[in-house]
């Protein structure tokens, strides 16, 4: 029976000097999967990525694809195609010659490449763009063309490090769901790299946060955002606020003094422990009707929301919200079980 994986990068680090980049990675990738290495700068994306498509070696470790090893298999001999963020286009061909560059090489006929590069414009939304030359597209139009190159030498798995980096926001929200939709189409692996955890959110199926050169957690963007495992995963994808409280026993939690409940368990009993509260899921009631009370000392339009700031004790709460409450306001808030997530405190070494 065939598994349902196609790629697993089995105990991989990679070390460039002395600076470890990447430190015992274990990663299997799904068959048809949409899935985001999502992180900071440095934080060892692309040199996963480079380790799959085979143009880094890992120090120690395995690629494994459809169950064989290839850790030691040069780039061009693997069923994988990689899209950078500078295209890597050629300049003295036009968008025809562009994408039908790596048929001609492997000596294909001229009416198959005629019938791939004319189905692959289709894709990617580019018919009648033949003979353009490369300089006169826009920078959407060149990542389109960068990726029907790609794709249509047919490869098992499409390696993307981060593609719409370069376009303006506008475009990059398009291209986004572009990308998302060409994916289901074709049914291939995507794999992407993004520092951008909006870009993640919106177009994987599963999203793998990564920091120093670990993996931090793997999960649905819904899994990633609602329930993360660390502060670094709360910090980093979306906003969060991040508190001190009391585990009393399971389902019970004291924050600043007052006691919620919440949805947790597992916990000691009077256990020291990081409680995690989205702004968004904070509702504004009055002082009297609230769990906490703040007082409002910021406020920002967003456009879609106001963000705002209140101090309450010795903690400033961000609350999101579309109801504005202006600065020096007494405020309550109010917190449903559901939207507060328990994580345990990181023990420093």
């Amino acid at each position: 029976m065939e598994k349902n994986w196609i790629i697993d990068l089995v105990g991989v680090s990679k070390k460039f000097g002395e600076s470890e980049a990447l430190k015992d990675i274990n990663l299997y990738v799904r068959r048809n999967e949409f899935l985001t290495l999502l992180g900071p700068s440095g934080c060892g994306k692309t040199t996963t990525l480079r380790i799959i498509g085979g143009f880094e070696h890992p120090t120690k470790g395995k690629v494994i694809f459809e169950e064989k090893d290839i850790t030691d298999v040069p780039p061009y001999q693997r069923q994988i195609n990689t899209v950078f963020q500078k295209y890597a286009l050629f300049p003295h061909l036009n968008v025809f010659e562009n994408i039908a560059f790596g048929l001609k090489i492997k000596k294909i006929s001229k009416s198959e490449i005629r019938d791939s590069v004319s189905y692959m414009l289709k894709l990617v939304n580019l018919e009648g763009f033949e003979k353009r030359p490369i300089e006169s597209l826009s920078g959407g139009q060149q990542q389109r063309v960068a990726i029907a190159r790609a794709l249509v030498n047919k490869p098992k798995v499409l390696l993307l490090d981060e593609p719409l980096g370069a376009l303006d926001l506008k475009l990059r929200k398009g291209m986004q769901l572009e990308l998302k939709k060409m994916q289901k189409r074709i049914g291939i692996t995507f794999i992407y790299v993004t520092h951008d955890q909006e870009e993640a959110l919106t177009m994987s199926d599963t999203v793998v946060v990564m920091d120093k050169g670990k993996i931090q957690q793997i999960g649905t963007p819904v899994d990633i955002y609602n329930e993360p495992k660390n502060i670094f995963v709360a910090n980093f994808i979306g906003e969060s606020n991040v508190i001190d409280g009391i585990m009393h026993d399971d389902f019970i939690v004291e924050i600043q003094g007052v006691v919620f409940d919440c949805v947790d368990k597992g916990f000691d009993k009077d256990e020291a422990v990081d409680v995690v509260i989205r702004p968004e899921d904070i509702e504004i009631v009055s002082a009297e009707e609230g769990q906490l009370k703040g007082k409002i000392t910021s406020v920002t339009f967003k456009g879609v929301h106001y963000e705002m700031i209140a101090e309450s004790g010795n903690f400033s709460w961000k609350i999101q919200s579309t109801v504005m409450k202006p600065v020096d306001a007494e405020i309550g808030m109010k917190i449903i079980p559901e939207n507060i997530h328990i994580m345990k405190k990181v023990k420093n070494n």
